[in-house]
């Protein structure tokens, strides 16, 4: 006997299939993980010559963090502070060089170009060697003596995180390439029709960008928002994950405190791009 399954059922089961590897895959290579290191953050874990030892302590690690560890609360809200002023930097500069390159010039290609190649040759060990060589924007600023005036001007809180921004200027410009890239995309979507009656209008440029390039960009905004967000947690120079690599291979701590470290590392980011993405699709609907 035939079994009949209707249309919607035999739908719903192809796509099924479809996406069967990826489940799989995904079980194996990042839930199982995740999993696990979630149980080891609740745990004090010794590794000896024959097996690895598992000894629950509860919440004894996330306490510890925040109340005896000297070191990792530092870190953290020193990495807040120069994600407040890096990401706002990022977005603002990728919308800038995105509408400045999207404008019907001479080598307008060329231009993109050179705004993206820094993300295909800007490899960990590239940035590193570079950022080691002097390259971040430093010198430049330390040879005007800048540093030495925000030092006299700024309170040691405000200064400390932009000086380092700073720092690595350079480098934090390099990488807006996707950003830009999602940036001219956006501008794409925009119909050319739109702007021609804004013009019959008699509106200027600035009321075209606030009225019409800015609302209609701002879906893209948020993306390229959480798209930096992401980025700087992984970058090479984030201190929180020295701080969690070192922790792991420590004897006094191990791999349990530094699980823990990680997952408050993961909630922080993950509770910044829920509130990026809720207060930017709140501020989406208002146009």
């Amino acid at each position: 006997m035939k079994l009949k399954l209707s249309l919607a059922t035999r739908r719903s089961l192809e796509g099924f299939a479809f996406i069967t590897p990826w489940l799989i895959g995904f079980i194996v290579f990042m839930a199982y993980p995740l999993g696990f290191s979630l149980y080891m953050s609740f745990t004090e874990v010794q590794v000896t010559a024959t097996k690895i030892n598992f000894t629950f302590v509860g919440w004894d690690n996330y306490v510890y963090a925040f109340l005896s560890d000297n070191v990792f609360p530092v870190q953290l809200t020193s990495f807040i502070q120069e994600s407040l002023i890096t990401v706002p930097i990022i977005v603002i500069f990728s919308l800038l060089v995105g509408l400045l390159i999207n404008q019907d010039v001479w080598g307008r290609g060329l231009f993109r170009a050179i705004f993206f190649l820094p993300v295909i040759f800007s490899t960990s060990e590239v940035i590193n060697s570079l950022f080691n060589q002097g390259a971040g924007g430093g010198n430049f600023l330390q040879r005007f003596n800048i540093f030495g005036l925000m030092l006299n001007a700024l309170p040691e809180q405000l200064y400390q995180p932009i000086s380092t921004v700073l720092n690595r200027f350079t480098l934090v410009l390099w990488s807006s390439g996707v950003q830009i890239l999602l940036i001219l995309a956006a501008l794409k979507t925009i119909s050319s029709n739109v702007y021609e009656a804004a013009a019959i209008d008699g509106a200027g440029r600035w009321e075209v960008f606030w009225k019409i390039t800015l609302p209609a960009l701002t879906p893209f905004i948020v993306l390229i928002t959480v798209y930096t967000i992401v980025d700087l947690s992984v970058s090479p120079f984030n201190p929180m994950l020295g701080s969690i690599r070192s922790h792991m291979f420590n004897v006094r701590t191990g791999m349990g405190y530094a699980s823990a470290l990680g997952w408050i590392y993961f909630l922080l980011i993950l509770v910044s791009l829920v509130l990026v993405y809720t207060f930017g699709m709140r501020r989406t609907k208002r146009f």
